[in-house]
């Protein structure tokens, strides 16, 4: 049993409500009914919350507002955000934390499970809360920065095919698209 289930575990013990295990939203569908690939998860938010305060405590460290700000707002984004963008939010909030205490506070989020670490080689790493979506790909606007996640059940066959002709049995990849998003392109006519 892993981290993140002990403290599902716990938190259903002491009386939390639990949702994790529900099953996730499918992706968006267009109008033929098609899935358009794009991917539809809920911020973790308040049940998030409760499990990092969980994981704090079984781990004997300080349950403090400067965590819990910074856990509610990776927690309850539907982005993938910086430190940076983390403490612009928290100032914005009229909370305030160290840029230490911010990746300090990161670290502990993505140990618990409850936070991914993107690395989009941009110099900086970005963090999205784990939602209990399917493994997903990225599109990367190289202009705004704005990154939209897509999963393709053709790209997951095609890259266990690939794996396979060359006789590598594949455990996992990572897929990073960077161009210009639409919105950028209307921009630069």
């Amino acid at each position: 049993m892993d981290e993140r289930e002990l403290m599902r575990h716990r938190l259903a013990r002491d009386g939390g409500q639990q949702h994790a295990d529900s099953p996730s939203p499918p992706a968006d569908d267009d109008e033929s009914g098609e899935s358009s690939g794009r991917i539809v998860g809920e911020p973790v938010g308040a049940e998030g919350e409760d499990l990092f305060r969980a994981y704090l405590r079984d781990h004997g460290l300080p349950i403090t507002a400067q965590r819990l700000a910074i856990a509610r707002t990776v927690l309850e984004s539907y982005g993938h955000l910086s430190a940076e963008d983390i403490g612009r939010e928290l100032g914005e909030q009229g909370a305030a934390a160290g840029t230490a205490t911010i990746y300090r506070t990161l670290e502990l989020l993505v140990r618990s499970g409850l936070v991914v670490e993107r690395d989009f080689g941009e110099g900086f790493k970005r963090f999205e809360p784990s939602r209990g979506i399917p493994h997903h790909e990225h599109l990367l606007c190289i202009v705004c920065g704005r990154v939209t996640e897509f999963r393709d059940e053709r790209l997951e066959r095609m890259t266990t095919l690939i794996a396979e002709s060359y006789g590598f049995s594949r455990q996992r990849h990572r897929l990073v698209i960077h161009g210009i998003c639409q919105e950028c392109q209307r921009r630069r006519m």
